[in-house]
C-alpha cells in the first residue's frame, strides 16, 4: 500500500456529518473539514488563496520533478492530496536552504492544546462520543500496562494504519505567511507519512485559538487515575519558559527519532502518547488562550510530560529509521491510546527539577555526575535497565542552532541563580570544584561586591541574612561568623591621617558601603546617623590632591589599616618582650627537645619581631626554678637557683630581661651552655606553676610573651598534678576529664590578661601531662597551643617538623596589648565568642598578644527585626601594637543583603562557614555537658537543616528515596562524618586524652582553611603531574624559560575506592602530606620521582623527599608548594607504601569508608534520610 504524508488528505475523504465545503491549495482540490471556520476566516482564507495561487504556480515550474516516494509508478507528481498549511509551516526550518536530516519527533500534541467542547465531552470524527468510541482512554486503557521506557514521550510510528476505517484528519485554513515559501520549502522538509495522519507536534495559529471561548478548555479535560503518583514524583508540571522560541532538546541517542527546529516564534512543544486518528483530527481545533493570558501559555501539560516519569506508554525505543520507512506494527493500545489529562497547577507549584537526560528528545549530557539531572526511581525504570544508569554521554561542540537539552538549560539558570538542587543518594561523590569555593555575595552592586571583604578573613555562615528571627529558625541554620583579622595581607593599604573618620554614635569606622549625602555628609551603615565629614578628608593622599571623597583608601578597600594617632594609647607603646621557659625535668632531658628548641632559637635570634628596645629573658624548671642573669659586664650568664618553690620571688629586679641588641653574644652563649648544662640531671619533678608566677612578676610591669615547654605532668608546687586518664579506657563513649582539673591555671592566664601578657604553650610530652588543664594558660590570655606528642630526639621527622613550627613561632608578625571589637547593624549583635581571648566587655576582646595564625567565631542574634533593611555590615576593629612600638587599627568590613525568602536563605548557606561554627559550638557543649551531647548536635543539625530545606521547598514527605539538598549544603554531611571521625570528637577507637584536648583547641584556634584541611584532609592522584610534566618535556625547547603553569589535579574523596596499585596519591592533612605508592607503580616512576626502581627499597616511615634531577620531581615540587602557598610552614612529608606498617595512618583518613565503629559516608546518608521527615 502506499503511504499518505501526514499533512496532505485524500479528496475522497469525506466527514461523518455530511459537510461539504471547498478548499483549494495549489490548484488542488481538497477535502471538506469536519467543522466550519467562521465566515470571517473564511473570507480571509479564499482571499489570501487567491492572492498567493499565481506566485505559487510559478515556483512549482521552477522546480525539478522529483520522483514521489511511495507511489508505484515513480511518478513525480503525488496523488491528489488537500494540503495542511498549518502543520507544515510549523515544521518549516529556520532558513529555507539548510536541509533537515533528521525526522520530526512521533509524538501526539500536549493536553493543553487539544480541543475542548461547550457540551459534554469531546465528539470523534465518526460521530462517537468518548464514552462509547474504542478510541477513548477508558477503552484504551490496557495500553497502560505496556512496558515504560526512559525518557518523556513514547515514539510515534512512522506509518501507522488506520483501523476501522476511520478517515484522514482535514486541513485547516491557509496562514498567510505560509504561502510564499509553500512550494520551495515541500522537499526540503522531513515530515512523518502516516497515512496522511498530521503531525503531532504542531502549534496552534491565531486563528485557531480564537474559534473555541477559553471557558471550554476546563470542560474538556476528564478526571484520570495517575498510575504514576508515588514517592518519586508530584503532580507538578516542570516550570517551563513559555517565551521561548526555541525547541528546548535535541536528538536523543538510542534510536530515537530526532526532534526538529522550529521557525522562529514557534512555542516550545512536548510529545504526548500517540493518539488515534480521531483524536488527531480533533488536535487540529485549538481553544484560544484566557484573557490576558500573553505569553503564559501553554497553561498545563499532560501527565505523561512530568519530568523524570517515563510515560506508562512507551515502549522499548524502535530502530532509527529513514523519514519515509516502510510501516510499523504497533499494539492496538499504543498506537491509539489517549495522553492522560490534568488540570492547571497554580504557579507557586510549577517548580520542579528539570527532566533527566533523553526526556522529551533531550540530548544526553556530558558533565560530571552532580551536575546531571536525577533518573527516575527504581520502579519506573525500563526492563533490563539499571535503576541509576545513566546514559553516554556525547561528544564534540555542540553545533550552532541546535536544540538545548532541557535540563541542562533549566540547571544552567538554577546554577546562575544559585539554587540548584541535588539528590545525594544518588550522587555520592559530591566533592568538586562546584561545591568548594566560597559562595558569591551578591549585593546588586558590581563596585561593592568586587570590594567586600575577603572570605578568607571573614566570612558568614550564610550569604543572606534572614530579616527576622523567626525566619532563621525555619532554616535551622547557626547564623555566626568566623573571622581571621590579623592574617597576611599582601598589598594592605595603611594610612596615616590626624583625624580618623569614625561615627559619633556607635563608632563605625568609615568603609566602602556607607552613603554619602553630600561632599561633606555620611550616614552609617551600622546605625544610619548622619555624620559630618572633616576638611582634610577631601585631601587624597595617593594623588597629593582634593576631590572627590569617593577616591579616598577608607572607602575603597574593606580592609585597612590605620596608623593611630595617641588619643588611641592610654600608655606608650611597649617594646617587643619575650620570656622563654624551658623544662629541664628527667623526662625532658631524655627527649632531647632542648637542644632543637635552643638551636632554632639561637639561629633565628635576628629574625624575631622587634626594634631596639627588644627584650628576652630565660627561666628553667624541674624541682627547682633556675634563672639567668646577663648583666652589663658579665662575660657569660650568671644562674641562680630558686629553692623555695612555694612561695616564688624574684632574686633580684633586673638584668632578668636584658636587651637583645646589646647582649646578643651573651644570649646566644646561654643558648649553647642550657642543653649541656642539664645533660646529667636525673630531677624527676616539674614545678611549673612556680616558674609561671616569678615570670609573671618579671614581665607585669611591662607586658609581653611567655613561651612555655612542657614535657611531663606538672608534680611540684603550686599547680601540681595527678594523672587522671585511664589508659584502658581511650575508646570509651563516655569520654571523662575534658575539663580542667583545677582553675589555678584559668586564674593565672586571667591575671596576665589583665596585665597584657600572653601565654603560649609546647607541649612535647611522652606521657599524659594532662593538656585539659594546662591549656588554660593559653586559652584565656590570647596564647596558642602546639602539640608534639612522643617527642624524640631520635625520630628525625618530629625534629624537622618541630624545628619548622618553632621557626615559624619566632619570625611570625606579632601584635601585642591588642583589642578587637565586632559591630553589627542595627537590629543584630554578638552573644558568643569562640578562640583564645579573654572577653572583657559585652563586645570587646582582650587579646594582649594576636598572631597571623589564630582564627575566630562568633555567634550572632538577633535583637530587632530587619525588614526595613535591604543589606547589613559585620565590621571588626583590631587595635594592637605592632613589633616596632606603633600602634595600629586594622578594620575589616563585610556587607550582606537581607532576604525575606526561606528558599533563598537555605540556598545561600555557606557549608565551610558552618563547619567552622558549629565545631566551636561543639567543643564548648563536650566539656559543658560531654562527648555524646556533642555528637548528637552534629547530626541533629544535620537532620534539621534538611528537613527545614525540604519544607522550604515543599518535597514530598515520606520514605522517597531521595536526600534532597541545596547546592550549597551538599558537602555538609560529608564534613559533618569528617567531624565525627575527628579525634576530637571520635568515640570507639583508641585516643590519648592529650591528642584529643589538643584537637579540640585546634578547632576553636585554627582559621578556617586550615580547618577544613585539618577536619577533611585532601586526596589527589598525582598521574596528572607525571603525564603533564613528560608531555611538556618533550614539547618544550631550550628558548622556554617561562615555567608552564601546573595542570589542574582533581581532588578525590577519601574513599579506598579511589585508589589503585599503579598509582601514587597525594593525601594533605594540613601539617602533614602523605604519599601513598602502590604496590604496581611503573619502576621508571618511581625512579624520576623517588630516586628507587622497586616499592621494596622504601622502608616503613620514610619522610622527605630525597633530591632528584628529573620533570617529574620538578613538577612534584611546585604542587608541595602551591598545596603549603597558604600554611604556616611547610608541611612534613611522609612517604607510604602500599605494604608498610604505617598504611593503618594513611587507611584510617579515608573517612568515606566504614570502619568498626564508625558508618561509611553512604551509610551515613542512609541514616539522614532516615531522619528526614
Amino acid at each position: 500500500m502506499s503511504a499518505y504524508n501526514q499533512n496532505f488528505v485524500p479528496p475522497a475523504a469525506a466527514p461523518a456529518n455530511g459537510n461539504q465545503g471547498s478548499s483549494l491549495v495549489n490548484g488542488l482540490p481538497g477535502a471538506v473539514p469536519h467543522q466550519q471556520p467562521p465566515p470571517q476566516a473564511a473570507a480571509a482564507q479564499q482571499y489570501l488563496q487567491q492572492k498567493a495561487q499565481p506566485q505559487l504556480q510559478q515556483q512549482q515550474f521552477q522546480q525539478p520533478p522529483v520522483p514521489y516516494p511511495g507511489s508505484s509508478n515513480n511518478s513525480s507528481q503525488p496523488p491528489p492530496l488537500q494540503f495542511n498549511s498549518n502543520i507544515v509551516n510549523k515544521f518549516l526550518p529556520p532558513s529555507s536552504t539548510s536541509a533537515n536530516n533528521g525526522a520530526p519527533p512521533p509524538s501526539t500534541l500536549p493536553s493543553h492544546l487539544r480541543p475542548p467542547t461547550a457540551n459534554g465531552p469531546t465528539t470523534l470524527t465518526n460521530g462517537s462520543n468518548g464514552a462509547n468510541s474504542a478510541h477513548s482512554s477508558r477503552t484504551a486503557s490496557p495500553g497502560l500496562m505496556s512496558v515504560p521506557q526512559q525518557g518523556g514521550a513514547p515514539p510515534m510510528p512512522q506509518n501507522t494504519q488506520y483501523a476501522h476505517g476511520a478517515p484522514p484528519p482535514a486541513a485547516l485554513p491557509i496562514q498567510p505567511q505560509s504561502v510564499a515559501s509553500l512550494t520551495s520549502n515541500m522537499h526540503q522538509m522531513n515530515l512523518n507519512r502516516t497515512n496522511g495522519q498530521p503531525s503531532a507536534n504542531t502549534a496552534p495559529t491565531p486563528q485557531q485559538l480564537q474559534q473555541v471561548p477559553p471557558q471550554q478548555q476546563q470542560q474538556h479535560q476528564q478526571p484520570l487515575a495517575n498510575p504514576m503518583t508515588g514517592p518519586f514524583m508530584g503532580n507538578k508540571p516542570p516550570n517551563l519558559n513559555p517565551s521561548a522560541s526555541r525547541v528546548i532538546g535535541s536528538p536523543p541517542t538510542g534510536g530515537a527519532q530526532p526532534v526538529p527546529v522550529p521557525a522562529s516564534g514557534q512555542r516550545i512543544m512536548y510529545g504526548g502518547t500517540p493518539a488515534s486518528n480521531d483524536q488527531q483530527n480533533n488536535n487540529l481545533q485549538r481553544a484560544a488562550p484566557p484573557p490576558g493570558a500573553g505569553t503564559a501559555w501553554p497553561p498545563s501539560l499532560p501527565k505523561a510530560a512530568v519530568p523524570g516519569i517515563p510515560h506508562p506508554m512507551q515502549t522499548q525505543p524502535q530502530a532509527q529509521s529513514a523519514p519515509f520507512a516502510p510501516p510499523q506494527q504497533y499494539q492496538y493500545g499504543q498506537a491509539y491510546q489517549q495522553p492522560l489529562h490534568q488540570p492547571p497547577l497554580p504557579q507557586q507549584q510549577q517548580q520542579q527539577p528539570a527532566p533527566p537526560p533523553g526526556m522529551f528528545g533531550a540530548q544526553t549530557s556530558s558533565a560530571p555526575l552532580q551536575y546531571q539531572a536525577q533518573p527516575p526511581p527504581p520502579s519506573m525504570q525500563p526492563q533490563g535497565q539499571h535503576p541509576y544508569a545513566q546514559p553516554q554521554p556525547t561528544s564534540g561542540p555542540p553545533q550552532l542552532g541546535a536544540p538545548v537539552p532541557l535540563n541542562v538549560a533549566q540547571q544552567g539558570f538554577s546554577r546562575l541563580w544559585g539554587q540548584d538542587t541535588i539528590d545525594l543518594m544518588q550522587n555520592r561523590h559530591i566533592l568538586s570544584p562546584a561545591t568548594l569555593p566560597a559562595p558569591k555575595v551578591v549585593l546588586h552592586n558590581q563596585f561593592h561586591e568586587s570590594i567586600n571583604c575577603s572570605p578568607s578573613i571573614m566570612r558568614c555562615t550564610v550569604t543572606k541574612i534572614p530579616e527576622t528571627n523567626s525566619l532563621l529558625q525555619k532554616s535551622r541554620l547557626p547564623l555566626g561568623i568566623v573571622i581571621h583579622p590579623f592574617r597576611d595581607v599582601n598589598n594592605l593599604p595603611v594610612i596615616q591621617c590626624i583625624n580618623i573618620v569614625r561615627c559619633r554614635l556607635c563608632r563605625t569606622y568609615i568603609n566602602p558601603f556607607v552613603y554619602f549625602v553630600d561632599s561633606k555628609m555620611w550616614k552609617c551603615n551600622l546605625c544610619y546617623r548622619v555624620n559630618e565629614l572633616p576638611e582634610d578628608f577631601q585631601f587624597d593622599p595617593a594623588t597629593k590632591t582634593y576631590g572627590d571623597v569617593t577616591r579616598r583608601p577608607e572607602v575603597r578597600s574593606s580592609t585597612i589599616e590605620f596608623i593611630a594617632p595617641s588619643e588611641y594609647m592610654l600608655r606608650p607603646p611597649q617594646p617587643a618582650m619575650y620570656l622563654f621557659l624551658f623544662d629541664v625535668s628527667i623526662i625532658a632531658q631524655q627527649s632531647g627537645y632542648l637542644e632543637a628548641a635552643c638551636s632554632v632559637l639561637n639561629r633565628h635570634l635576628d629574625e624575631m619581631p622587634g626594634d631596639a628596645r627588644t627584650q628576652v629573658g630565660f627561666i628553667c624548671y624541674d624541682s627547682f626554678v633556675h634563672f639567668y642573669s646577663m648583666a652589663e659586664g658579665l662575660n657569660q650568664p650568671h644562674e641562680m637557683t630558686l629553692l623555695d618553690i612555694d612561695e616564688p620571688f624574684l632574686p633580684r629586679p633586673d638584668s632578668l630581661l636584658v636587651n637583645l641588641k646589646e647582649c646578643k653574644e651573651l644570649v646566644r652563649d646561654l643558648l649553647k651552655l642550657l642543653p649541656k648544662r642539664f645533660a646529667h640531671t636525673h630531677d624527676p619533678g616539674s614545678a611549673l606553676g612556680s616558674a609561671l608566677q616569678v615570670a609573671f612578676k618579671l614581665m607585669q610591669s611591662s607586658g609581653g610573651r611567655i613561651t612555655v615547654f612542657q614535657a611531663c605532668l606538672p608534680n611540684k608546687g603550686p599547680g601540681s598534678l595527678e594523672p587522671r586518664e585511664d589508659p584502658n579506657n581511650r575508646s570509651a563513649k563516655d569520654v571523662a576529664h575534658l575539663n580542667p582539673a583545677t582553675d589555678f591555671y584559668k586564674r593565672f592566664a586571667l591575671e596576665c590578661s589583665g596585665y597584657q601578657i600572653a601565654c603560649d604553650l609546647f607541649l612535647m610530652n611522652q606521657q599524659y601531662s594532662d593538656m585539659a588543664t594546662i591549656s588554660g594558660i593559653s586559652k584565656h590570655s590570647g596564647g596558642c597551643v602546639h602539640h608534639f606528642p612522643l617527642y624524640q630526639k631520635t625520630k628525625q621527622h618530629m625534629v624537622d617538623s618541630f624545628r619548622m613550627c618553632f621557626k615559624r613561632y619566632l619570625t611570625r608578625k606579632i601584635g601585642f596589648e591588642a583589642v578587637m571589637r565586632i559591630r553589627c547593624t542595627r537590629g543584630l549583635q554578638v552573644h558568643t565568642f569562640h578562640g583564645n581571648f579573654f572577653v572583657r566587655s559585652t563586645d570587646l576582646l582582650s587579646l594582649p598578644n594576636v598572631n597571623p595564625d589564630a582564627g575566630y567565631g562568633m555567634q550572632i542574634s538577633y535583637e530587632e527585626s530587619l525588614t526595613d533593611v535591604k543589606t547589613i555590615c559585620f565590621q571588626a576593629a583590631l587595635l594592637y601594637t605592632n613589633s616596632e612600638g606603633e600602634r595600629r587599627i586594622r578594620v575589616h568590613t563585610v556587607c550582606l543583603p537581607v532576604t525575606s525568602s526561606l528558599p533563598e536563605v537555605m540556598h545561600s548557606a555557606d557549608t565551610e562557614a558552618i563547619i567552622g561554627l558549629l565545631s566551636k559550638m561543639a567543643v564548648d557543649r563536650s566539656i559543658a555537658s560531654n562527648l555524646s551531647d556533642a555528637r548528637d548536635a552534629f547530626i541533629n543539625a544535620t537532620i534539621d537543616v534538611f528537613n527545614a530545606f525540604k519544607i522550604a521547598q515543599n518535597l514530598p514527605s515520606g520514605q522517597s528515596g531521595q536526600l534532597i539538598a541545596p547546592r550549597s549544603l551538599a558537602l555538609m554531611p560529608l564534613y559533618i562524618l569528617g567531624l565525627l571521625k575527628h579525634p576530637a570528637f571520635r568515640v570507639g577507637t583508641s585516643t590519648r586524652l592529650d591528642d584529643r584536648v589538643y584537637a579540640m583547641d585546634c578547632m576553636k584556634t585554627l582559621p578556617l582553611d586550615q580547618l577544613m584541611k585539618f577536619v577533611y584532609p585532601e586526596l589527589y592522584k598525582i598521574d596528572v603531574l607525571i603525564y603533564h610534566a613528560r608531555n611538556s618535556n618533550a614539547s618544550t625547547t631550550e628558548e622556554d624559560d617561562e615555567e608552564e603553569p601546573l595542570p589542574e589535579v582533581p581532588r578525590l574523596q577519601l574513599s579506598a575506592e579511589h585508589l589503585d596499585s599503579r598509582s601514587i596519591f597525594l593525601m594533605d592533612c594540613g601539617q602533614l602530606i602523605m604519599l601513598y605508592v602502590g604496590l604496581n607503580v611503573p619502576p621508571d616512576v618511581l625512579e624520576a620521582v623517588l630516586g628507587i626502581s622497586s616499592t621494596a627499597e622504601l622502608g616503613d616511615y620514610v619522610y622527605g623527599l630525597p633530591h632528584i634531577v628529573s620533570a617529574e620531581y620538578d613538577i612534584l615540587q611546585r604542587f608541595l608548594l602551591r598545596l603549603n602557598y597558604d600554611k604556616p610552614y611547610s608541611a612534613l612529608v611522609q612517604i607510604i607504601r602500599d605494604t608498610s606498617t604505617a598504611k593503618g595512618q594513611f587507611i584510617e583518613r579515608l573517612t568515606d569508608d566504614r570502619s568498626e565503629s564508625s558508618l561509611s559516608y553512604y551509610e551515613f546518608l542512609q541514616h539522614i534520610r532516615a531522619q528526614v521527615k
